[in-house]
């Protein structure tokens, strides 16, 4: 659990980081990538840790954390410049998140959810 929570806090930081950046010292197209990826990756960081309190799996967290990763992580490499190309990796990321939020929906009709 410790390495999700940290995985999460690292994330919640590149997020602010790169919103920070896309909002003060980016332009055009890359500041719009900046915002986007910090806006999927801080709400699937979050979504990770209130995830890990829902239900007895650590797998949406998971797919959460290495979604956010792909699909923002991609953003901000072409907004600092890297090619273009990387874009066609950018939907994996999100084929993660998505992935995530099945999980967690099969989770709760499978009743994996903390008993109270």
């Amino acid at each position: 659990m410790k390495a999700v929570v940290l995985a999460a806090a690292l994330s919640g930081a590149m997020a602010v980081a790169a919103g920070a950046f896309g909002a003060h010292g980016a332009s055009g197209q890359a500041a719009e990538w900046l915002r986007t990826g910090a806006q999927y990756q801080m709400v699937h960081a979050v979504a990770a840790l209130a995830v890990l309190w829902l239900i007895d799996s650590r797998v949406p967290s998971a797919l959460f954390l290495a979604g956010g990763l792909g699909f923002a992580g991609t953003l901000y490499l072409m907004a600092l410049g890297l090619p273009r190309w990387l874009g066609a990796v950018t939907p994996i990321g999100g084929l993660l998140l998505i992935a995530g939020w099945l999980w967690l929906g099969w989770s709760a009709i499978r009743l994996q959810v903390r008993p109270d």
